[in-house]
């Protein structure tokens, strides 16, 4: 089926995940933005994952809500799509997960009137012209903002939500752009996750929960995954134990 070797990886639990050897692989990005998705929504039962690539993030927070939550995961890229459905197949989820393809920017691309409690999203946050573009036409589309930006990913949740749902977005945390764009999509930014990759560097990536209903925004201590000695932290471990990717001895 495909051109490349691929492999079937532990993704939360007893799920696995297809993806290409090669190609883009599930990453820390996807697991905090599915973290902070499933603390701050642990009752949804209507999800929708946008630009979904091989489904990690949407999957992750499925993995984590009720029995019965269902979960859209639209995604643009084929190759990424059709990962996607044999992971939903082989892990027996076609009765929960419906997988489309398309563009997100499209809104033909979703069922008309439907909206959702929780809509995530890991959008690439590198603009052209900025960095060096992959060879490999999958991890380009996921690195690179090949398909619009934070704005494009913003503007459709906006449309897709519930007037009381909440929309959880991973982008870099140095670049400016995230906060104005979730304002301009007409939502109110409510928590503020930094994450940073190891003790005594600036944080690397966010975490922005929004929702249409405005309030204060919990700017949140950062959350670290290595203290300044290279160890994981405690708190990473914490996480992964709830997440169910735990590595069972994984001490360093």
């Amino acid at each position: 089926m495909f051109a490349e070797p691929t492999t079937f990886d532990r993704l939360a639990g007893d799920w696995r995940i297809h993806q290409l050897k090669g190609g883009h692989r599930f990453s820390a990005d996807d697991l905090f933005t599915a973290w902070v998705a499933s603390e701050s929504r642990p009752d949804a039962l209507t999800l929708c994952d946008i630009g979904a690539g091989i489904g990690s993030v949407g999957l992750m927070t499925l993995w984590r809500m009720a029995p019965e939550a269902k979960l859209l995961a639209v995604e643009a890229q084929e190759v990424s799509h059709t990962l996607m459905r044999q992971t939903v197949a082989e892990n027996g989820l076609a009765g929960r997960v419906e997988c489309r393809l398309g563009d997100l920017r499209d809104p033909a691309s979703f069922p008309e009137g439907r909206r959702f409690d929780l809509v995530t999203g890991s959008p690439p946050y590198i603009p052209l012209g900025k960095g060096v573009v992959s060879p490999h036409p999958q991890r380009a589309a996921c690195r690179m903002e090949l398909r619009g930006s934070i704005a494009d990913y913003a503007t459709a949740a906006a449309r897709l939500l519930r007037e009381d749902g909440t929309f959880v977005v991973c982008f870099a945390a140095g670049d400016p752009r995230g906060e104005p764009a979730i304002a301009a999509a007409g939502l109110h930014l409510r928590v503020r996750q930094d994450v940073v990759f190891r003790g005594n560097q600036a944080p690397t990536i966010t975490v922005f929960v929004a929702t249409h209903a405005a309030g204060p925004c919990d700017r949140r201590e950062a959350f670290c995954i290595r203290g300044p000695d290279g160890q994981w932290t405690e708190a990473y471990f914490a996480m992964r134990r709830v997440m169910g990717t735990e590595v069972e001895g994984a001490r360093s």
